[in-house]
């Protein structure tokens, strides 16, 4: 018995057969008990066993939800490849650091294309919009603090409150189309930022006003 180790031996030296069975269940239990590293023939049983190990939940819908780049085909994705709660985690990290500004911006993007549409939509067209501006610059510059006016000219809202309030202080000059008199520069260009002339493009309207500069300047 010299290659027993001694605390399988009794002290007269013989074996003690309580201590080696005590022993070898203790090594049977640590073997049960390890992991295997899955490979591609593992089970399906020894896959759950090593994921459950290092931390993979037990479903997909388990993983961290992100406000931003959550979903439930990604979460699967996650999934199938084993990924641990932590490195969900440092996945939206990572996104969160580097693809925020580029969302953003396709954020920016998408409203001012919602705002140009809502705009289009206010005024009839894209030409009685692109008119609409040029008059509305006019009369901000004319009209407005500057800064008030760059803040409502920030949103749709904004745009159509100078506009509305632009139509309620604009001169309402009519003349006869059969008149004589004779109008000024100043009273035709008033004329001209009526929304018949510029919005409406009202066909009689602007024969008046044309007359008016022949008049003027024949």
């Amino acid at each position: 018995m010299e290659n027993i180790p001694e605390k399988f031996l009794n002290q007269d030296g013989t074996l003690n057969s309580d201590a080696l069975i005590k022993s070898y269940t203790e090594l049977e239990k640590k073997i049960g008990s390890m992991i295997t590293i899955p490979d591609e023939n593992s089970d399906d049983a020894c896959r759950a066993r090593f994921n459950r190990a290092i931390g993979v939940p037990d479903t997909p819908n388990d993983y961290p939800h992100n406000e931003l780049f959550d979903d439930e085909n990604v979460r699967q994705e996650f999934y199938k490849i084993g990924l641990t709660n932590a490195q969900v985690e440092k996945i939206y990290s990572i996104a969160q650091e580097f693809l925020s500004p580029i969302i953003s911006e396709i954020f920016a993007q998408q409203k001012n294309a919602n705002a140009i549409s809502e705009l289009k939509k206010f005024f009839g067209s894209d030409e009685k919009m692109r008119d609409a501006f040029i008059a509305i610059n006019e009369f901000g510059s004319r009209f407005l603090p500057t800064d008030a006016f760059d803040a409502m000219c920030t949103t749709p809202q904004g745009i159509q409150g100078i506009y509305k309030m632009m139509q309620s202080m604009e001169p309402h000059v009519e003349i006869d189309g059969d008149t004589n008199e004779n109008l000024s520069d100043e009273q035709l260009r008033r004329m001209m930022r009526n929304p018949k002339y510029w919005r409406d493009h009202d066909a009689e309207y602007i024969r008046k006003i044309e007359n008016g500069f022949k008049k003027l300047y024949s």
